[in-house]
C-alpha cells in the first residue's frame, strides 16, 4: 500500500509537520505551530490574517505550503477546509478574539476560560485515552511541572496518589532534581507539564527521561512543543486568557479527567486503594472535623 501524502489527508499533513519541525526555519517553526494548533482558523480566515496571528509575513505561508509539497498556500487551505467540512464546526471557529471587546472584565475572564475547556476537551479524547493506557502499563509513574506549570503536575501527583501511592512528583526541592532523574527507570512512565515559555526543568526532564528509557506523556500548549514532539503521547492543552499569565484551567480539568479513566479502568481496586487512602488521612488529622461527623 502506498505511504499517504500530506496531499491525502489532514492526518497525513500533521505527522509531516511534527516530522519536519525541528528542520524548519524559526519562521516557518511559528507558522507551522499556527497551523497544527488553529486548524478550524487556517480553514476560515485569509493568509494574511493567519500570517499576522502568527506573527510571520505573509510570504513566509506561501514558502512553508511549498516545502511541505504544495503549489501554494490555497492547496495547503484545501486540507484545512475539507477537514472542516468532514466534522463538526469546531468552537475555535466560532471564537472570535476576546482581546480589546467591550465588557465586563470578569465575564471576559469566564469565557475565555470555556473557550480554553471546550477547546481541550473537543481535541483530547483520544489523546487521554492513551495516556491513560501508557500510564496503566508503567510499573512507576513519575510527575513533573515547575513553575506556572506547577500546580497541574501536582494536580495529578496528589489524585493519583490516592490510588497509586507509588506515583512520584519530580519537584527538584532545593535544586536537586538531578538527584531525583537518577531514579528514573526504562519502561517506567514520566508525565511532563510546562507550556510557552517552556521551562528548562521540563525539557531536562523529558530529555532524561528518553535517556533512561522511560515512556513520556507530555501537557503542554502545542503539537509541536519541545515537549510534544519527544512524547509518547501528548495531551494539547489551551492556556488563552485575557490576562498577563496563561490558564491553567484546561490543563487542571485535563488531569482530572485522566486520572477519572485510571479509576474506571482500575474498577474495584482503584475503589479499595482510594477508600483505604481516605481512612488514613482522617485517621491521622488531615481533614478538619465538622457537625457531619459527629453521630
Amino acid at each position: 500500500m502506498q505511504a499517504a501524502t500530506p496531499h491525502d489527508s489532514y492526518a497525513a499533513l500533521m505527522d509531516l509537520i511534527k516530522a519536519r519541525h525541528a528542520q524548519l526555519s524559526p519562521q516557518f517553526q511559528a507558522g507551522a505551530r499556527y497551523l497544527v494548533d488553529h486548524p478550524d482558523e487556517v480553514a476560515v480566515s485569509s493568509m494574511r490574517s493567519i500570517a499576522a496571528r502568527a506573527q510571520v509575513q505573509s510570504a513566509a505561508l506561501v514558502r512553508l505550503a511549498q516545502q511541505l509539497g504544495f503549489a501554494g498556500w490555497p492547496e495547503l487551505k484545501a486540507i484545512f477546509v475539507e477537514r472542516l467540512r468532514a466534522g463538526p464546526s469546531g468552537y475555535a471557529a466560532k471564537a472570535g478574539a476576546l482581546a480589546g471587546k467591550e465588557g465586563n472584565l470578569v465575564t471576559e475572564v469566564f469565557t475565555v476560560q470555556q473557550r480554553n475547556l471546550a477547546a481541550t476537551e473537543s481535541a483530547n479524547h483520544g489523546a487521554l485515552d492513551a495516556a491513560a493506557s501508557l500510564l496503566q502499563a508503567a510499573p512507576r509513574v513519575h510527575v513533573a511541572g515547575f513553575r506556572a506549570a506547577h500546580p497541574i503536575a501536582y494536580t495529578l501527583h496528589y489524585l493519583y496518589r490516592l490510588l497509586r501511592p507509588s506515583v512520584q512528583l519530580l519537584s527538584g526541592q532545593g535544586g536537586t532534581l538531578e538527584m531525583d532523574l537518577r531514579a528514573l527507570q526504562a519502561d517506567e512512565a514520566v508525565v511532563v507539564v510546562s507550556f510557552a515559555p517552556y521551562s528548562s526543568e521540563a525539557l531536562l526532564v523529558a530529555q532524561a527521561a528518553r535517556q533512561a528509557g522511560c515512556q513520556v506523556v507530555a501537557i503542554s500548549d502545542s503539537a509541536v512543543s519541545p515537549l510534544a514532539l519527544q512524547a509518547d503521547a501528548s495531551i494539547v492543552i489551551a492556556v488563552d486568557t485575557p490576562s498577563f499569565f496563561p490558564s491553567i484551567v484546561a490543563g487542571v480539568a485535563a488531569v482530572e479527567s485522566l486520572v477519572e479513566l485510571l479509576v474506571a479502568r482500575a474498577g474495584p481496586d482503584a475503589v479499595q486503594a482510594i477508600g483505604a487512602a481516605e481512612q488514613q488521612l482522617r485517621a491521622l488529622g488531615a481533614y478538619a472535623k465538622t457537625s457531619n461527623d459527629v453521630k
